[in-house]
């Protein structure tokens, strides 16, 4: 019998997990990110693409 886990939905993404979430590239990503397209936060030395600021990315709405 498989253990059925709760695991909570993501809130925000590493720039990896971003790529892999939207299959876009690191240097899309960086370009959406350097023309505002994409917000991202710092938090410490790392930075965080917030889960609703990629879903607006991909559904068009930026």
């Amino acid at each position: 019998m498989k253990s059925v886990k709760n695991v909570p939905p993501k809130i925000g993404y590493s720039i990896r997990e971003a790529c892999q979430a939207s299959s876009l590239g690191r240097t899309t990503i960086y370009s959406h990110i350097a023309t505002g397209r994409l917000r991202v936060t710092r938090v410490g030395g790392r930075t965080i693409v917030p889960a609703e600021a990629l879903n607006a990315l991909i559904a068009g709405e930026v």
